[in-house]
């Protein structure tokens, strides 16, 4: 089924998100109560509601998006080309963008958006964060009333899951094992909060969102036994 997919039918994404605020005294009295209710499970008694708040970048009611990198194949003349670009800055500037694209060149049926452990965290992140800034749902995001057969999106860690729901594989995991160059050059999830808030470089978090959008292209050649990119074949506009 996957090989019958046309490639420059695929929208690959990642997004990069932070906590809203660089530090917890920056929220209201009220937030900060449910940021400590929210997340009370995860950090149990080992962290107080500050000390876990560097986390907060996971969820989509106290975190945000500092980019949305794209990519996607063109063939021209029988030569392949995947290029990939970023939406960045402003919250909702970037995402008014994003769904400007979205709208403009992959509004068909057959167009489909791809990202690893996107069904989880990608595609309702964004989706979240659109309805909070008051942005209207392109199509391709909206699912409401969507059997799940009609739901546009891949999901390569899905994929690889092939039905085991127990199993989670990382990015990094998996391009080692596959034999694809690891994304993982310079920083990793773990570091875009002080990459942004600290270092305050987007570039630097701007260039590692678009070697994971190169990742994912990659893990869906390799699913397809088709030939990796090579870098001349990959364009940045």
């Amino acid at each position: 089924m996957l090989k019958k997919l046309k490639l420059e039918n695929i929208l690959f994404l990642d997004i990069e998100t932070v906590p809203e605020y660089e530090k917890f005294e920056e929220l209201s009295k009220e937030k900060q109560q449910l940021w400590e209710d929210k997340s009370k499970y995860q950090r149990k008694e080992d962290f107080t509601p500050a000390e876990f708040y560097n986390r907060a970048g996971i969820w989509a009611e106290f975190g945000k998006i500092v980019c949305i990198s794209v990519g996607y194949f063109t063939f021209k003349n029988q030569q392949r080309t995947f290029r990939t670009t970023t939406f960045q800055g402003e919250e909702q500037k970037l995402l008014i963008e994003f769904k400007n694209l979205l709208g403009t060149y992959f509004n068909k049926p057959a167009h489909l958006l791809c990202a690893h452990n996107g069904k989880e965290f990608d595609f309702p992140y964004i989706a979240r964060r659109m309805l909070i800034h008051g942005i209207a749902l392109p199509e391709k995001l909206n699912l409401f009333g969507k059997k799940p057969w009609e739901v546009p999106h891949l999901d390569t860690l899905e994929m690889w899951k092939f039905g085991d729901y127990k199993n989670f594989t990382s990015l990094k995991l998996l391009t080692h094992i596959l034999g694809i160059p690891s994304p993982k050059e310079d920083i990793d999830g773990s570091q875009v909060r002080d990459a942004f808030y600290v270092e305050k470089s987007i570039k630097r978090i701007v260039s590692y969102c678009e070697r994971d959008v190169v990742a994912i292209a990659q893990i869906i050649l390799k699913f397809r036994q088709e030939e990796l990119l090579q870098k001349p074949e990959i364009v940045s506009v």
